[in-house]
């Protein structure tokens, strides 16, 4: 699927992020990978993300609904059900054509339900990225990340694949996830990276850096797992707190301090329900005083200290990416 949306008017649209210069997203994406397992198996970061979704007409119905409640950002991964993920979206979104852009994951083997392995061997990663290619139903990946970096290759080896796919025009702009600022300094040596996705909501601060970095240098930050909102989540909290100031529900409240954080970053939340994904797309609406997002920054810088070794961990499992 490629997605040549591009107007002159969304550089004037602050909801609108044009990744890698080009692409054109709204500022609230939707992230598929709970789409998957039936409803008996394990959730939240015990989930396995292992088969397809047991109600795959629903799943389908929900993929649309997201576009016309205005998503045109897609993420999904081969490791997501064993492909089975990109098969949906394949599926679901082949009436909207270039209304819409999916970016897909690669380098990640999945051994068993509760293994994710990475694995960067350049053959492998350009062998992943056919098969990805055949199970979108496209000729060119909008958006292609490397799932996580493989400490057992060099960094110039896993990125040189992704850019010889980009230079045959089989992918249009490139991603990483889960990196630091040094392996993305790195990374950029070999390719332009347009994209990173991180573990990074108002309980888990730890890729501020990286958010800063990618601000200056014009990249999209994508956070996954973005409405979490650890300690300060109840209804006594501050987030709550603002929230009732700002009109707005708590989860939108958190994805509009992501929003405020810099106009780059675009939340990829995910759910299976309608009113909830409803919900986040209402949060481009929210506008959060200077005041108010101050207060919530500092929450967050606290909520770092209390949440490190629980996000550390769910990102290392691989629930939310």
């Amino acid at each position: 699927m490629t997605n040549d949306m591009a107007h002159h008017g969304d550089r004037l649209d602050t909801n609108v992020f044009h990744i890698g210069g080009d692409l054109p997203v709204r500022r609230i994406g939707y992230g598929t990978m709970r789409l998957a397992d039936g409803p008996g198996d394990p959730r939240g970061p015990e989930a396995r993300i292992w088969t397809g979704p047991a109600d795959r007409p629903a799943a389908l119905r929900l993929l649309r609904t997201a576009v016309e409640a205005g998503v045109n950002l897609f993420d999904t991964a081969d490791a997501y059900a064993l492909g089975a993920g990109e098969e949906l979206l394949a599926e679901a979104l082949r009436p909207y054509g270039d209304e819409v852009a999916v970016a897909t994951k690669v380098g990640n083997l999945r051994p068993s339900p509760t293994e994710w392995v990475p694995l960067g061997h350049p053959a492998y990663l350009r062998q992943q990225t056919e098969l990805s290619l055949r199970r979108l139903r496209t000729e060119r990946i909008d958006l292609l990340y490397l799932h996580r970096l493989d400490e057992n290759y060099p960094v110039a080896e896993q990125l040189g694949a992704l850019k010889r796919l980009q230079e045959e025009g089989k992918v249009r702009h490139i991603g990483l996830s889960e990196v630091t600022v040094e392996q993305l300094v790195e990374a950029g040596r070999t390719a332009p990276v347009a994209a990173v996705q991180n573990l990074y909501n108002l309980a888990e601060r730890g890729h501020d850096p990286v958010v800063d970095h990618t601000a200056r240098h014009g990249i999209a930050f994508v956070p996954f797992f973005p409405v979490a909102m650890g300690a300060h989540a109840g209804p006594d909290g501050p987030v709550a707190r603002v929230a009732r100031e700002a009109g707005a529900t708590p989860a939108q409240t958190a994805l509009a301090w992501l929003l405020r954080r810099g106009p780059h970053v675009v939340p990829i939340p995910g759910t299976t329900s309608e009113h909830h994904l409803k919900e986040n797309m209402g949060a481009l609406e929210v506008k959060l005083s200077d005041e108010q997002f101050a207060l919530l920054s500092e929450v967050g810088t606290e909520a770092e200290t209390e949440a490190e070794t629980g996000a550390q961990a769910q990102a290392d499992t691989e629930t939310g990416s």
